[in-house]
């Protein structure tokens, strides 16, 4: 029969989440492809939206100064011709850029969603492509002015006018090309290189600035790109970060859900199967003793004892079910009190001699002498010591030799090791071992019986102690496992403690300790 998997089940619950992702972004890439198809310039809307609104914006906000350089340039011109024809210009010049000004708020007052792209695209070049030509209606302005200084004059306005629409129309390299166009034929016209040498060499220069001012327009328009999409990259990664973050809430939220489910579950079960048990346990066990006289079948007896184990395996397994679910919800109180580790390695050792005789196991102690007690909960750390110690004596073959240590740790607390020279778990099985239910490849091979808890169980009630977990093994070397207990733990290291109404006669006598105090009054 097929092992059931998680993505089986997924699937049956609905689609798979990699074929939904698959074709999302699919549908995205035809999108976006099919936006590049019908753009004029190439790019997907969103990126000719924001050059046009990067464009309108610069615009809208740069009138007030394009103003005052107009007024400032029509003034100076008088200097070599009349007032009238200055201010004629002056008028188309202001018209167009305030033509210009209007149009950017009016688009930048639109929402996004309702923008034409390229109708919009097309007024803005014929709008800066004017604007660009009534600047450069200057040369009509001064025709009739003579000498060098008017062509410098001249020169100097086309230039600056140029270097201003690079700057502030790069979003829309297509007008500024336009307007360096109409700026380059009024000052070939103007400057008329064939008439003198100076003339020739002052058209070369000004040629020459406005093809950098071209050069200077693409890569201004390549580095606003690139800004456009980096920002759109980051808005789709900080999208897709919110996402997975209300998928992790939600996830989380049904494992929570999941769990309170199932403690509330073994809450129920506990009481329910114990009940019952306790039953079956103590009725096999009369039948098993024959407590009532012998059973007229001898039979009988074997069967009383198989159902009397059972139901002492069933109920220990209850009890680490309900351990564990204690432990991983916080919900396990330690009843701390004064605890002598090596006393509790010997009293497991000795519960567990005699499953150890019966593989023709040794165990060897090597315990540390003069260890102080540690304030701990005696029951867990109990239970900590019989579950490694029998998965050791569970999974060491025959005529094996586990050697279980307690002693000093580095940092000044304690520790219990248990070793054996087993075949040992794979790197590869150690996180199966020490999770829930989780059983290694040995104990599937052996049929050994267990339910997959002890480790897990040894693992949360040494953490509630503040303490380590360290498991070691590898294959055909033995495996060994060590818990270790925090300094603060031990008894010795724990801060006297002085009764209220004790007051010592001399101030600099020793205080005695919580350690004395308890074995004094043991």
């Amino acid at each position: 029969m097929a092992e059931l998997t998680a993505e089986m089940i997924q699937r049956g619950r609905g689609a798979d989440p990699n074929e939904v992702a698959r074709r999302r972004k699919a549908l995205s890439n035809v999108r976006a492809a099919r936006e590049k198809l019908v753009s004029s310039v190439g790019l997907e809307r969103s990126f000719e939206y924001e050059l046009l609104k990067a464009y309108a914006a610069q615009q809208y906000s740069a009138a007030a100064a394009m103003i005052v350089l107009a007024v400032a340039i029509g003034a100076v011109a008088t200097a070599w011709v009349a007032v009238e024809p200055v201010l004629t210009w002056l008028c188309f010049v202001l018209s167009f850029t305030g033509v210009n000004a209007l149009m950017s708020r009016r688009f930048l007052a639109m929402p996004e969603e309702t923008v034409e792209i390229r109708p919009w695209r097309r007024r803005f070049v014929l709008a800066e492509t004017l604007r660009g030509a009534s600047w450069a209606l200057i040369v009509l302005v001064m025709l009739t002015a003579g000498g060098a200084s008017a062509k410098v004059f001249v020169l100097f306005t086309l230039l600056m006018v140029a270097a201003v629409t690079s700057m502030l129309s790069a979003a829309i390299k297509t007008a500024v090309y336009a307007v360096l166009a109409a700026l380059a034929l009024a000052m070939f016209g103007f400057l008329d290189p064939r008439a003198s040498l100076d003339s020739a060499a002052m058209t070369g220069m000004g040629l020459s600035a406005l093809a950098y001012f071209a050069f200077i327009t693409h890569r201004l328009h390549a580095t606003m790109l690139a800004d456009v999409e980096s920002r759109a990259e980051k808005d789709q990664l900080v999208a897709e970060l919110e996402e997975a973050k209300a998928n992790s809430d939600e996830a989380r939220r049904k494992a929570e859900e999941a769990n309170l489910a199932k403690s509330r579950f073994l809450a129920t079960m506990s009481h329910e199967l114990r009940t019952p048990l306790n039953a079956i346990l103590g009725f096999s066990e009369v039948l098993k003793t024959e407590m009532f006289g012998p059973h007229t079948a001898p039979s009988y007896k074997e069967y009383a004892a198989d159902i009397h184990g059972s139901g002492e395996h069933l109920l220990n397994l209850i009890n680490e079910i309900l351990d564990l679910s204690r432990i991983e919800a916080g919900r396990y109180d330690l009843q701390e009190e004064a605890v002598s580790i090596a006393h509790v390695v010997e009293e497991c050792r000795h519960m567990l001699m005699l499953r150890a005789k019966g593989k023709g196991q040794s165990i060897k102690e090597m315990i540390e002498p003069s260890l102080p007690r540690l304030w701990a909960d005696e029951r867990a750390v109990r239970q900590i010591v019989l579950n490694i110690l029998s998965n050791a004596i569970k999974f060491t073959p025959q005529g094996g030799e586990i050697v279980i240590k307690a002693g000093w740790t580095a940092s000044g607390g304690q520790y219990v090791s248990v070793r054996d020279n087993g075949p040992g778990i794979p790197e590869d099985e150690l996180n199966t071992v020490l999770s829930s239910f989780g059983r290694g490849s040995l104990a599937i091979k052996t049929a050994e019986q267990g339910s997959g808890l002890g480790l897990p169980i040894v693992k949360g009630l040494i953490d509630l102690h503040g303490g380590g977990f360290h498991l070691k093994s590898k294959p055909r070397e033995g495996t060994e496992v060590i818990v270790t207990f925090p300094s603060s733990r031990v008894m010795d290291a724990l801060a006297a403690v002085r009764s209220d109404r004790e007051t010592p006669a001399d101030p600099a006598a020793p205080r005695s300790t919580l350690r004395q105090r308890l074995n004094s009054a043991a």
